[in-house]
């Protein structure tokens, strides 16, 4: 879709609010306008577009599969919420191409590495290797054949904060779980991060100078 100054990004926010207010961003000490820009334009458009879906597929549904829609949405949260804390943005490259850019990336194995080994509370329970797993198995699985693969299996609640569980039998990725460590990303680890660091506040205008791209 080719976007206008009037298409909406955020709530009721358009390309045009956004690109009015960018300029004001470059004060990076303004922590009052980065916090109206975090609510306004992430919290709003990860609301409308992620949270807010789960949410409702959580409140109809119960235990019978719509783990796998609710696990679908999140990997694809999960991609959104590590390019945004790099600052990058995807470009599929064909054959003879240019080369991608230094904020460009074509594949996202390492993106859900990255976000699985590198951010709380997701770290203290992922490393390099299951984390690749869950790419394949979870995220490949779901996004391409809308299955899990490898005996990856998804549950509802491990009532105790367990994301990832393995046993003789299977790998269990607990939904609830999940959901609720991806909250706490959202609202603490990552809004702390951005509103005192300069590095993720050129990350975040990076990402949604691309979302806005006319």
């Amino acid at each position: 879709m080719q976007l206008t100054l009037t298409t909406f990004i955020a709530g009721r926010k358009t390309v045009a609010d956004w690109n009015s207010i960018k300029s004001a961003l470059a004060d990076f000490n303004n922590t009052n306008l980065w916090t109206t820009v975090y609510n306004d334009f992430f919290i709003t458009r990860l609301n409308d577009r992620y949270l807010n879906p789960i949410k409702s597929i959580k409140q109809d549904g119960g235990y019978t599969g719509e783990g796998f829609s609710i696990m679908t949405i999140i990997c694809s949260l999960i991609e959104f919420l590590e390019t945004t804390y790099q600052g990058i943005n995807y470009r599929f490259r064909r054959k003879g191409d240019p080369p991608l850019g230094q904020y460009e990336y074509g594949a996202s194995n390492q993106i859900f590495i990255d976000f699985l080994t590198k951010h709380n509370p997701f770290n203290t329970q992922f490393n390099i290797h299951n984390a690749n797993d869950f790419y394949k198995n979870i995220r490949c699985g779901l996004l391409h054949e809308a299955r899990t693969n490898s005996n990856w299996t998804i549950w509802g609640n491990s009532g105790n904060g367990t994301l990832i569980k393995r046993t003789a039998n299977e790998t269990i990725i607990y939904r609830d779980d999940f959901y609720d460590a991806l909250l706490k990303f959202i609202n603490v680890h990552y809004k702390s991060d951005l509103l005192s660091s300069n590095d993720r506040k050129e990350a975040f205008i990076r990402k949604f100078d691309n979302l806005c791209e006319v």
